[in-house]
This record gives C-alpha cells, structure tokens and sequence, in this order.
C-alpha cells in the first residue's frame, strides 16, 4: 500500500472544489458518467486501431445505489487504469487524461467528452470519502484501489479487481443524502445523459403486478445512444423530427418547422431547431434549447451560444468547439461560441426565405405565428434584418401580405405628402379604429394592421431603415391630414366665432380622468362627421414607450392628450354656430367690443414703455389692472356662452359621437348618451 500527497498548489483545492468549482452540486454526476463513457470509447478506439486485442464484450456504464451502505457507484468496462494512471489522472489534479488521448488519436477517436480536467474531484462535492477500484487494459495489469477522504492525503493499493474498467464509489455526506434515492439519480441521468453514445445502466425495469410497480431482471437503460441530430437529414422523415419534439418537449403542439444544423467546417456543430407555435405574447423560455458537448448535456441557458431571439426556439445544439470550463460562465466572451452564434443565425434566416421563396401563400399562413420571432430578430440582430427584409411581411386590415418592396410600390402614388414621404398608415385594432380605417379607405388610402406585441418597436426600426418613409396610426388625425398633401383648408371663423364654438364645445367636453381635450377646427367635407377625436402621432408614441422603457417616466406621467377636431363645414356645426351667434352674439358682442377697447388700450400702455422718460411703474400697474378687467370680462363672456351650451343637446351629442367612434365613451357617459340620444329619437 502507498500513501502521498495529491499533487495540488495548495492545500485549500478541496474546499474549492466542493463549494465552489460548480455552481450546482447535481453536476458530479454528470461529470463521472462522462469520464465512464470516456473511458469506454477510449477503448473503441484502441479496439479499432489494433492496440486492446481483447474481447470489448458489455460496453456500458452501470449507475447503482446502495442506500444501506450510503453509497453511489458508476462504474464502466472502458480502457481502465494501472497504478500509474492513477498516480498521473488522479493525484495530479486537472491534468486531463483525455487531452492527451485526443492528441494521439485526433483524427480517428470516437468522440472523448472527458476533457474538463477536474470532472473527477466533482465527486467531493457530495461525499465524504471517495474509492477507485479500476483495472487496465494493458497485459498483465494489476487491480489498484485509490481512496481519499476529501483531504490531500489519499492511499493507494493493490486489489484483486478482476473486471476490466474502473469502479468509482462515493460515500455519500450527511448533507447530501438525496443522492441515495433512485428516483433523484434517475432524473438526474436523464437529465443530463439521456443522448450518451454509450448505453447508461440505472435500476431495473419495472413492471406493474399485485397492484404496484415491481422490478423486474432487466437493466433499466437510461439513454438513446443515438439521438436524431447525429443522423443525416436524409436518412430522417418527418415523422422522426416530430418523433423527436415531442420527447423534448411532450404534451405541445406540433412544431411548424424545424432546422437540421451539420456543420464541420470552421466549428463542428450538430443540432435540430424546432420553431413552435407562439402564443400572442412573446413567451421567452430561457431553458427550450438544450446544449449538449459531443451528447452530454452541459446546459440550458444558451445565452451567447445562439441570438437572443432564438430563445422563442426549441431544440437542442451540440459542439464540442464550445468550451466547457469549470465556471462554464465563458460562453458570451468566446471568440468560437460568437461564430456558432452567428451561423445559427444565418442558418435560420436561410430557412425562412427558402420556405418563402418555395411557398409563400404557405409562408403567409404561417405569418401570425412566426411574424413576432422575425421582428424579435430584426430588432436585435442587425445581419439577420438585412436576410429577413427580403422575406418580412406587412399586413393589411383585409388580410392581404406584401413583401417591404411590394407595399411601397402599391401606396408610393396615393400616399406621399407634400414633403416627398411615403406615409404607411396603420391600425392597432382593427375594431375599435374601424370608423377612421374606413374613413383613410374612402380616401384611396391603404392601411396596415399592426397589432403585435412588437409592432409599436417595429414601426420605430423600419422608419429609420426605410427612405423617405413615416407611420402614423390612421386615428392620429382626419383623413384629410393624415397625409399633407397641400396647405391645411383653414375654417372661416371669426375670432369671434372661433371663441363661442371653442366654448361650446370645451364646456361639454366630458371629464375623463388623466385626460386632456383641446378643440380644433378644420374645414372638411360636409358629407364628414360633425367632429372626430384625434391623437397626436408623436406624443403616443412617447408614451408607448414610456410604458417600456424606465428613462421615460417623464411623458408616462403626463396626461393622454387628444384632440377633438370639429367639422366647420358640417351642416349640424354650422347650425350650432348660426344657432349661438342668433341667441347670444347681441348679449356677447359687447362684452367682446369691451375686451377689444381694453386691449387697444393695453396695447397702447405697452408702446409708451418703449419711452425712455416714461413711468414705467405708473404704466405697469395700469397694463395690470386692465389685463384684470379683461380677464372678467372674458369670464363674463364665457359664463354667458356656457349658460347657453348647457341647452344644446346637439353639441354634446356630437362629443359623445366622436368619443364613442374613438373608443372612449364609457360607463356613466355612455349610459347618459343612450338615454339622450333615445330622447332625441
């Protein structure tokens, strides 16, 4: 028997490792079982170069509990080890025994996946004493038994082992005692070893007799040794693709499609990508893509490996290029994972232009579903907007699709303003913005639907992408002004007149809470509502994306502000205008001569301060007393109006049209409108 020191730098390595090395203790298993299979396909290939001449006989690795004995042992019948493997694998930590191995044999080994280098002293995260029983291939080895307790100081000794292969058995710790139950091992094998290329041996099978499930003499094997993304697209029908999702992601919808990825040159990778159906919301899953090095699981937050727009992908990828270091915290810094990532990128938009280009009235079915992934990757993927603008879809409110081109060349003649710029309208609910979409439609206009989750960034990234283009939403303004084409047909009003309609109308305006209405007046179509409520483009947008965005508190806070737009040359307006001006004009007009001589005359006060000698404290005080007199008399003015706007039904019936067409008639003001309007029937 030898004892020793480990060869380590310092004698802290094993509080390291077993707190730190790993992020989650439930690795070790992965890492032994990996070794196991390591050393299993390490002898393949020695098998198949002529250099182990022995029988390979069972080649697999066995997972077994012993809960009385508090034990967990993986053991494999691979290349196995001597006492001097032992002393180089072992006692020297992180020398990785597969490193060198692949060196040797780099053009022929099967794939090695032990290269972590500490994947074995994983082990002393969950135990208290670990034991080696390993015999070697070589000739006339002889069985060494390694044993350590977690310190630096190990023994060594020959054994009687007569099996080939390697024997690790790990004394589980007090604190970790879950490890000895077979249900948590067995989720943890197919959690991480489920695609092993060699089979991996856990409990028996069970059946069910006498009311409850029983085990039966058959291993339990854990794995498929060959999972479909080692196979070649030609060899695989539909069926196995969807064969496959479903095992991945059982109890879900069929996917819509699917991307074999078999790459070898510059990077290997291997793969299969499944787009599934999306939800109306963008639902990111950061755990739907699996990660997997030469068929061992490593992870499923893929974040740097694949765009973060793939996150709405499901699937699995496999290299052995990305590296797999202790902290496995590298992945989005690595100059090799960035060109995977952008590969996978590519690959994905190459698929989505050839289904457009073989199908599109198939490619335009499957719009809804995958449009909101599409603008995700063109919002954040600069190379995969330039492939996706060949093939990405604007859709109208009567369910016609075209291409960015396409739509262009159909509005660029009715719907160019004044300035030169194609105006795209759209809607964001096709229902409630109904009356304003007919009303651009009656205009010759064409409008967009865009009511995704996506489409309020979408509009902001195709206006900075496209020329000489802008959006607005079709209930931003009227028809007439939704594209300038000319100067604004101005109404004809007095400031007088201006005044009683502006009154009229703002004394009637309902209250709606964190909502501001300002009156405006423009000469439309006497065939035109009465009036219409508008939003400005620019102040929603602002706060559309204060709803997003933290930074923009500012216009979060700030009340919504529309604006109701009333028709000067309707005939209900023109009578209301007539109507005011026959009932109040002899009661206001001298009022309103009176604020025209008090102004004259503030007027007047203003140009003598311009004197150099003048008092200008005598003339101030003056100014201020009459800006006091004329703001009673407008006071008066408006008090006079207000009496009278009380007793038009017609003015708040008007509001309340333009509000219901809006969307914001609601409540008590609705119920209030249905009765008058059920009064004036």
């Amino acid at each position: 028997m030898a004892t020793g020191k480990i060869g380590v730098t310092t004698e802290n390595i094993f509080p390291v490792i077993k707190k730190f090395l790993y992020s989650d203790h439930e690795i070790f298993l992965r890492e032994l079982v990996s070794n196991a299979i390591d050393a299993t396909q390490k002898l393949k290939t020695l098998s198949s170069f002529g250099e182990f001449k022995g029988e390979l006989g069972e080649m697999n690795v066995k997972v077994s509990v012993d809960k009385e004995k508090g034990t967990l042992t993986v053991s494999d019948h691979g290349i196995g080890m001597d006492a001097e493997d032992v002393d180089r694998y072992i006692n020297q930590i992180a020398f990785s025994g597969a490193e060198e191995f692949l060196e040797k044999y780099k053009d022929n080994a099967n794939s090695i996946i032990g290269h972590f280098g500490l994947g074995f002293y994983s082990a002393f995260m969950v135990s208290k004493k670990v034991v080696i029983r390993s015999l070697s291939y070589k000739e006339g080895a002889k069985g060494v038994e390694w044993s350590c307790d977690g310190s630096p100081e190990y023994e060594m000794k020959e054994t009687d082992k007569t099996g080939r292969g390697t024997d690790i058995i790990l004394y589980i710790d007090d604190d970790n005692k879950e490890f000895l139950e077979q249900t948590r091992i067995d989720n943890l094998l197919k959690k991480y070893c489920r695609f092993l290329p060699v089979p991996v041996i856990s409990g028996k099978e069970q059946e069910w007799k006498d009311g409850k499930y029983v085990d039966t003499d058959k291993d339990r094997v854990i794995n498929a040794t060959e999972p479909l993304w080692t196979k070649k697209p030609s060899e695989l029908t539909d069926e196995d693709y969807l064969r496959f999702y479903h095992e991945l992601r059982p109890g879900e919808e069929d996917p819509m499609f699917w991307i074999h990825l078999n790459v070898d040159y510059p990077f290997t990778l291997t793969g299969i990508l499944y787009f599934p159906k999306i939800k109306s919301n963008i639902d990111i899953q950061r755990n739907r893509i699996q990660l997997y090095c030469n068929q061992v699981y490593v992870t499923d937050q893929v974040e740097g490996v694949v765009p973060e727009f793939m996150m709405l992908m499901q699937g699995v990828i496999d290299s052995p290029d990305i590296p797999l270091n202790v902290s496995r915290s590298y992945l989005q810094a690595d100059q090799q994972v960035k060109k995977i990532s952008s590969y996978i990128s590519k690959k994905v938009a190459e698929k989505l232009d050839r289904m457009f280009k073989d199908d599109r009235k198939e490619f335009e079915k499957k719009w809804d579903d995958i449009e909101v992934f599409i603008k995700y990757g063109m919002l954040t993927d600069e190379k995969f907007y330039e492939s996706a603008k060949k093939f990405f879809l604007l859709k109208d409110v009567n369910g016609n699709y075209y291409t960015l081109d396409e739509y262009r060349t159909l509005v660029e003649a009715a719907q160019t303003d004044k300035e030169g710029t194609v105006v795209y309208l759209y809607a964001s609910d096709k229902t409630s913005q109904y009356a304003y979409i007919q009303g651009a439609e009656e205009k010759g206009y064409n409008v967009l639907l865009l009511d995704g989750q996506l489409d309020r960034h979408a509009v902001g990234m195709l206006e900075s992408k496209l020329e000489k283009t802008r959006f607005v939403r079709v209930d931003s303004d009227t028809p007439e002004r939704l594209i300038r084409k000319d100067d604004d047909k101005k109404a004809d009003l007095s400031p007088l007149q201006a005044d009683m309609l502006t009154t009229i109308f703002r004394t009637q305006m309902p209250e709606v809470k964190d909502t501001n209405f300002i009156v405006e007046y423009n000469a439309l179509s006497e065939k035109d509502a009465p009036a219409v409520i508008t939003q400005n483009e620019m102040m929603r947008r602002m706060k559309d994306m204060a709803e997003l965005q933290p930074g923009m508190n500012f216009y979060g806070q700030m009340p919504d502000m529309y604006s109701l737009v009333v028709n000067t040359c309707q005939p209900a307006v023109k009578r209301i205008l007539k109507d005011a001006e026959d009932s109040v004009e002899s009661v206001v007009r001298p009022i309103r001569d009176e604020i025209e001589s008090f102004n004259s005359q503030i007027s007047d006060l203003r140009k003598r301060l311009e004197d150099k000698d003048a008092d200008k404290e005598a003339i101030n005080k003056q100014v201020s007393d009459l800006e006091a007199e004329v703001g009673k008399s407008r006071e008066k003015e408006e008090a006079v109006i207000k009496e009278y706007a009380a007793g038009v039904a017609n003015v708040k019936q008007i509001i309340d049209l333009a509000l219901l067409q809006s969307g914001l008639l609601k409540g008590e003001a609705l119920s209030a409108f249905i009765r008058r309007s059920a009064a004036l029937l």
